[in-house]
């Protein structure tokens, strides 16, 4: 059995790299009257432009957002199943005034929990809204300690929960980076009930209501997420769309108008679409490497990334982009397939832009007892002669 001793950091450079590089300038983003606003990056969470983003305002129906994030998770998880019926009791019931937004289930009544999925998402209903709070939680005020502890698990550092629909209440707050980041959350982690984001229409009660989101009706590279309005927070929108390669999520605080929502966001949509560009630059579930591996049955292991690989950088910029995977030293069977052996580094100019876990592609099992003995005795003699 050949050995090759593994380097105390075996790195390889991958890439390309230039002697010289232009500068490349990008415009500013567009002047937009608002409260706040951020444009991230889907893939890497960089943000591209932002006014205020960490301001602490009043969400409005963005709250939902949240709100539908613990239902899906609920689903997936198997905590709930979609035929469950969820009674609306009256705590939660609307009544008909055209002061909110409604669902209309009767009161007494009940729909299923995708029902009140597409209640919450597409009508932004406050009685859907309430009405799975209680069947979570029992009760709204505990639904929100649940709310709470998921945007602290997200990492939205500016928000703070008090209810299930956005209905005005003191301590009831988030930001624009924080909707940004429940709105990733939302597209990766419920990325089977994702599409009910897009969906125009929805009828219940023999009431049809369409989405919120004017959005969903005029730029096809549009497929969520949620709007809101109250007279505190004025109207506000969370939008993603993807433009071949590319997703981008931008969120907006505090416009006067729906139309000044809409318009606000589709310019500043353009803007990030018109000056990036995301690249990949190292697929996903491919191997990237050859490491040499210690005490196993097999004398290698391939290494590689679960995910591909990609940045988002102003146009032009891709081709000066360098990738590093650094593996850990003296790699040991037995080694599971996706375990952790290094990380992958891409720079730009020295700097680096994002770093991701480089894995085990398959499991490597532990040799025999002599060829184990036999490893052991190499790899002290390896560490004589570095």
């Amino acid at each position: 059995m050949s050995r090759f001793p593994v380097l105390l950091a075996a790195t390889v450079l991958t890439g390309w790299s230039l002697t010289a590089s232009a500068v490349t300038v990008v415009p500013s983003p567009p002047v937009l009257d608002n409260k706040a606003y951020v444009l991230v990056d889907y893939d890497s969470g960089q943000v591209l432009a932002s006014s205020n983003p960490d301001l602490q305002l009043p969400p409005a129906s963005l709250t939902k957002m949240m709100t539908s994030y613990i239902v899906e998770q609920s689903l997936l998880s198997g905590r709930l199943k979609e035929t469950d019926m969820v009674r609306m009791n009256e705590s939660a019931w609307c009544r008909g005034s055209s002061a909110e937004s409604c669902m209309y289930v009767p009161l007494n009544g009940s729909a299923s929990v995708l029902d009140m999925l597409r209640g919450i998402v597409i009508q932004s209903g406050n009685d859907a809204s309430k009405a799975v709070a209680e069947h979570i939680s029992g009760n709204e005020g505990a639904f929100a300690e649940v709310m709470n502890s998921e945007a602290k698990r997200l990492g939205m550092k500016n928000t703070h929960y008090m209810n299930a629909t956005g209905l005005p209440m003191d301590g009831h707050y988030s930001s624009a980076l924080d909707s940004a980041i429940l709105a990733r959350a939302i597209i990766k982690d419920s990325a089977k009930y994702y599409p009910i984001y897009s969906e125009k229409w929805f009828t219940y009660n023999n009431i049809k209501q369409g989405n919120r989101n004017a959005l969903l009706f005029t730029d096809p590279s549009v497929d969520g997420l949620k709007t809101g309005h109250t007279d505190a927070a004025g109207y506000c929108q969370v939008t993603s769309s993807k433009r071949g390669s590319m997703r981008l999520i931008s969120a907006i605080f505090g416009t006067k108008s729906m139309n000044e929502r809409a318009g606000q966001t589709r310019a500043l949509l353009n803007w990030g679409y018109s000056n990036f560009e995301t690249t990949a630059l190292r697929p996903g579930n491919q191997s990237l490497a050859t490491t040499p591996i210690w005490l196993g049955k097999v004398d290698t292991v391939n290494v590689g990334l679960t995910d591909p690989l990609q940045v988002t950088l102003p146009r032009g910029q891709s081709a000066q982009v360098q990738t590093t995977l650094s593996v850990s030293p003296n790699l040991t069977a037995p080694i599971q397939k996706g375990q952790v052996v290094g990380k992958v580094i891409a720079t730009l100019d020295g700097k680096t832009l994002v770093e991701r876990p480089l894995v085990a592609l398959e499991p490597v099992e532990q040799a025999g007892f002599f060829s184990r003995m036999i490893d052991h005795i190499k790899m002290f003699f390896s560490k004589l002669f570095k």
